[in-house]
């Protein structure tokens, strides 16, 4: 027969409860191990998770806004609002997530300072990669049909020519401004041309008076009108 074990007195006084401090502990490493646990687990839905979103529905004048904002800040050479500029871009107008929108956001700030400290095509091709990555996020979460490398080079490629615009007939800058949407919304680019046209000139203004000596907020008031044109433009051609 089995006999139940007991203790003696001796060895129940041996059998310590938790002290208040140790419990405090004990429960301070669970929270954190759980708060540690479920902030991997958000950061991988983030990441990974299912999002989709229509390029089609961006808000133009919001865009507009927001386009003027970076151009200052990028011309200032002020990084980190530029990224900042570029993470509300990609949340508001194209439903990023909050962590994707920060990866695409560095993508596309890396890639404008690092074409903006080139001085040769073979310096500014080094702003590829972060360009291909910026419009891989893109194309996975809008799940549209664009070729990636294209688009990434359509918008390089504009970038080369606005930078030596003096090489260049009138026209290239638009036509080029064009090939990019057109690529992303499968529209043919003469349909987008007075959209690039208003960018170019919006781009002009600002080249220009930057030659002169500077810009005036009264310049910075027509650009800021130019783009909302421009990008109202797109938003009525691409959602015919």
């Amino acid at each position: 027969m089995s006999r139940a074990k007991t203790f003696t007195g001796n060895e129940a006084s041996k059998i310590e409860p938790l002290s208040p401090v140790r419990g405090r502990r004990r429960k301070l490493v669970l929270t954190a191990a759980a708060i540690m646990i479920i902030g991997v687990l958000w950061a991988a839905y983030d990441l990974y998770g299912p999002r989709s979103t229509n390029l089609r529905s961006f808000d133009p004048d919001e865009l507009a806004r927001i386009e003027t904002d970076m151009w200052r800040a990028y011309y200032a050479r002020q990084r980190v609002r530029l990224f900042n500029q570029m993470t509300e871009l990609m949340r508001t107008q194209y439903n990023f997530p909050f962590l994707r929108s920060n990866s695409a956001a560095y993508d596309a700030a890396k890639a404008a300072f690092v074409f903006k400290d080139g001085h040769s095509r073979s310096d500014y091709e080094k702003a590829l990669p972060n360009l291909i990555s910026f419009y891989s996020a893109i194309r996975k979460i809008a799940h549209a049909d664009f070729d990636v490398n294209r688009a990434a080079r359509f918008e390089l490629e504009w970038w080369i020519v606005h930078r030596e615009r003096q090489r260049h007939p009138p026209g290239d800058l638009a036509r080029a401004l064009a090939e990019l949407p057109a690529e992303i919304y499968g529209v043919p680019a003469e349909k987008l041309m007075e959209h690039a046209r208003l960018r170019a000139e919006a781009m002009t203004i600002r080249d220009d008076k930057a030659e002169e000596g500077g810009l005036t907020e009264s310049d910075w008031k027509r650009i800021d009108d130019l783009l909302h044109k421009s990008w109202r433009s797109l938003h009525q051609v691409v959602n015919e």
